[in-house]
């Protein structure tokens, strides 16, 4: 009896799991490259460039108004994405690694594609990695890369060494370049004249051009989509696709050319709409769509400096105040949509501030699966925002932010703690010293001031204080979630 009975509780067991794993959704992460909030038209009614692509998916599942990027620009924020932990706790001080810089990431590390192959997803990356490849000082493109996405938990791989405007031009698949880097390219252009194609010179393969890299990424990625819908259909799939775009140099293809009011940037962004949609309309035609996890966000805010605000009449941060690499709201502050049929609400709303570190943690609570104390020492799961639970309070409990030149702030509720006078990136003027008697930081309520217009830093030092020692502390401990070893 007690055989017969041990059997049975295998048998429920095993048929429990195997449910389980049934329901696993596909999870699809497309990070666009340098989009601003504001650029969508389901973000902003005045919008000067058609988004029917991302303003659909917005409408068929869930828009986060409170998104931030992990850094202020590229590397940073893709290290934390992966990884779920801030780059500021890397060698990585500040600023971003180049096209033949070394690998950042520790191969010992868990990332989302690592940690979701162990649970039996085939796991796929096309577009811009911008982490390094390789392990020496400097990346030798004629020679097998190590680290390179395989080594991080990707079965496969396809795109660009670094941004679009960075040396070398080349493709990489998996752990190799398609082509070797054995001609020369004069730099090119300017972001605003010669039609925004600006690009430094150096080293490219015979075959590469830039003006095909946007159109290659979106046919790599429906390939990939489709070929494990013919190959595994059983399998659940987990696609990061980091577009390229609509990050300089801004070459959208005849067909885009003139179909917005911004100029080349906001033709470019008609493109990311386009190839967002080219992914969209594969998972439909796959029959994926009902149970795939699809996200959709950018790696910082646009670099669409005042100049341009007023040449086009065309806010692409919206009315939060610098750009891409600043530590103001327009530097961080991105679009993030996600689309979950049966899951989340068509059409909802939420409010609650999340972080892109936050992908590992969801990612693992969507399957079932916990963290090891080691991984994610930055992420929180973002679930019950995306299943529209009832919460009673925020998800977070801070959010460090960080920019271009190494500026440190956090958000805590209400509150925003900037450790420094000036943007930290492109907006000038980078550094202000403080006069006498004026404040050494910038303290903001972005309740009532989310523009950011008012530094109301020496009426509040209990708000100073507080939110200084909360930030040395997740400096200090190695995390800012609520681990077990706190």
């Amino acid at each position: 009896m007690l055989r017969i009975l041990a059997a049975i509780l295998c048998l429920l067991l095993s048929t429990n799991l195997s449910a389980i794993a049934a329901e696993r959704p596909n999870i699809v992460f497309i990070m666009a490259d340098d989009l601003g909030s504001g650029d969508l038209g389901c973000y902003n009614p005045d919008s000067k460039i058609p988004t029917p692509s991302m303003d659909k998916l917005a409408s068929e599942g869930m828009r986060f108004t409170d998104a931030h990027s992990g850094s202020a620009v590229c590397t940073p924020t893709r290290y934390g994405v992966l990884t779920g932990r801030y780059a500021w706790r890397t060698k990585l001080k500040s600023g971003v690694l180049w096209g033949y810089s070394p690998a950042l990431i520790d191969t010992n590390r868990m990332t989302v594609a690592s940690m979701l192959k162990e649970q039996g997803y085939h796991t796929g990356a096309v577009g811009k990695w911008h982490l390094g490849l390789g392990s020496d000082k400097k990346t030798d493109y004629t020679k097998p890369l190590h680290p390179a996405p395989p080594d991080y938990g990707f079965d496969f791989f396809f795109g660009i060494p670094a941004s679009l405007d960075m040396q070398p031009y080349v493709y990489v698949l998996n752990d190799r370049a398609v082509e070797h880097p054995t001609k020369m390219v004069k730099a090119s252009g300017h972001r605003r004249r010669g039609g925004g194609g600006f690009w430094r010179g150096g080293p490219v393969a015979p075959g590469f051009k830039h003006i095909d890299v946007l159109p290659v990424i979106a046919r790599q990625a429906a390939g990939f989509i489709n070929k494990h819908a013919h190959d595994s259909p059983k399998q659940p799939l987990f696609l990061y696709v980091p577009l390229s775009a609509p990050h300089t140099p801004w070459l959208p293809t005849d067909e885009f050319r003139g179909k917005s009011k911004a100029g080349y940037y906001g033709d470019f962004t008609v493109q990311v709409d386009w190839t967002i949609g080219q992914i969209m309309a594969t998972l439909k035609a796959n029959k994926m769509v009902d149970n795939t996890l699809l996200l959709v966000t950018s790696d910082n805010g646009s670099h669409w400096p005042v100049g341009d605000i007023k040449k086009y009449n065309h806010a692409a941060n919206l009315h939060y105040r610098g750009q891409k690499a600043d530590i103001w709201e327009g530097g961080h502050r991105v679009p993030f949509i996600a689309r979950w049929p049966g899951r989340i609400q068509p059409g909802s709303v939420s409010e609650q501030t999340i972080c892109l570190t936050d992908l590992l943690a969801t990612a693992a609570a969507v399957i079932g699966s916990d963290l090891p104390p080691d991984a994610g020492e930055d992420s929180y799961s973002i679930l019950p925002a995306l299943l529209g639970k009832k919460l009673a309070g925020p998800i977070r409990e801070a959010t460090v932010h960080h920019s271009l030149n190494g500026t440190f702030a956090i958000r805590q509720g209400k509150w925003k703690l900037v450790l420094g006078r000036g943007s930290g990136g492109f907006t000038k003027p980078r550094v202000i010293k403080p006069k006498p008697g004026e404040p050494k930081g910038q303290l903001y309520d972005l309740e009532s001031d989310p523009s950011e217009a008012e530094n109301v830093y020496q009426d509040h030092p209990e708000i100073v204080e507080r939110l200084t020692k909360l930030l040395n502390h997740y400096k200090k401990s190695g995390h800012s979630t609520q681990r077990k070893d706190s």
